[in-house]
């Protein structure tokens, strides 16, 4: 009987104290943090070499240009000037864009001082002229040496009238030549410089293309070379060189006018590198802008490569060629060169690919 109760005692302490365990570890269990998910980490690309760019060997028309900027010159116009210095402008008789005659009358400088003393000049010389005709009656009775002074002091006396009024005459302005009056730079009542431009005259109907050239530009153009010539809102026109600038000896020289050292001279036709154009339109207005291309060199048929693909050490100058074996370096010589292409004289030909930089 006591056996019995005592076994059955010790199965429900056992139960017990491993029901309690049980609870124990449960209870532990929920304390602690819940896991996460594991991070996924992004898979890291290698880095890819960038690909240099292939071109392929091609051939072309290549032009070396000279590019200059010009205007519409008329091969017939002259600066017209007085030379006296220091009179007021008294009469004008022109205006701007007025068509002139051959020897019409431009302006007149206020010269009445001139003319008054010229006046004066050949009254007192009519006495002279008495007088003079008086000595030779008597040239037997006087001494050779006092009608040779007197005959002296008689023509000098003579020639300031010539020269008076030759200086009178330059008052006036006349037009050398039949055609428009282009430029106009006085007004009535101003005060004139000896040989400051006046007015330009040109014959408008002789209109053509033309530029100013540096020492640079002459040295690399000739006569009859090619030119291409555009003319804002008009057109594009070919033509040829016809005339290169007359060189002088003055850098200054433009106008043969004289005047104060340093002076800017007028411009004239044999300043210009004259262009003859083809099919010029008639309307066009003299000192129209427009912009001149000459060829001085063209090849036809010229193995070319950009020049990005051409590339040099020291006196070595390659490129490197790609095709079915890989890359290569090949030596290459090197001709006419443009901004966007290099003619190769040797070491590729067309159809071959290089490699760009």
């Amino acid at each position: 009987m006591s056996m019995k109760w005592w076994t059955g005692n010790l199965f429900k302490r056992s139960f017990v104290v491993a029901m309690s365990v049980s609870l124990i570890f449960a209870s532990g269990c929920s304390l602690l943090p819940a896991e996460g998910e594991e991070e996924v980490l992004p898979e890291i690309a290698p880095p890819q070499i960038s690909k240099k760019p292939e071109y392929e060997v091609t051939t072309a028309t290549l032009e070396t240009k000279v590019q200059v900027i010009g205007k519409l010159i008329s091969l017939e116009e002259e600066t017209l000037f007085f030379t006296l210095d220091g009179k007021h402008l008294k009469e004008l008789s022109v205006k701007a864009g007025q068509q002139i005659k051959a020897g019409q009358t431009i302006g007149q400088l206020d010269v009445d001082d001139l003319v008054k003393t010229l006046r004066m000049e050949r009254l007192a010389f009519k006495k002279e002229e008495i007088a003079m005709k008086e000595t030779l009656r008597m040239r037997d009775e006087m001494d050779p040496i006092e009608f040779e002074e007197k005959s002296i002091a008689f023509e000098e006396r003579k020639q300031k009238l010539v020269d008076m009024e030759e200086e009178i005459g330059k008052a006036t302005l006349t037009a050398p030549f039949s055609g428009t009056i282009v430029t106009l730079n006085v007004q009535k009542g101003d005060l004139i410089k000896a040989y400051a431009p006046i007015a330009i005259v040109a014959d408008t109907s002789k209109i053509t293309a033309a530029a100013k050239l540096t020492k640079t530009e002459i040295e690399k153009i000739a006569v009859g070379l090619e030119v291409v010539a555009n003319i804002s809102n008009v057109g594009t026109f070919k033509g040829k060189v016809k005339l290169l600038p007359v060189k002088a000896d003055d850098p200054n020289a433009g106008g043969g006018t004289g005047g104060t050292p340093g002076e800017t001279k007028p411009e004239r036709p044999e300043d210009f590198m004259i262009v003859e154009l083809k099919d010029l339109p008639k309307n066009l207005n003299r000192g129209t802008p427009l912009s001149i291309n000459i060829i001085t060199k063209r090849t036809e048929n010229a193995i070319v490569i950009p020049p990005s693909t051409l590339r040099s050490i020291g006196s070595r100058t390659y490129v490197q060629v790609i095709d079915a074996e890989g890359k290569r370096e090949v030596d290459v010589e090197v001709g006419q060169q443009t901004s966007t292409q290099i003619e190769i004289l040797q070491g590729l030909k067309p159809g071959q690919k290089v490699v760009g930089r």
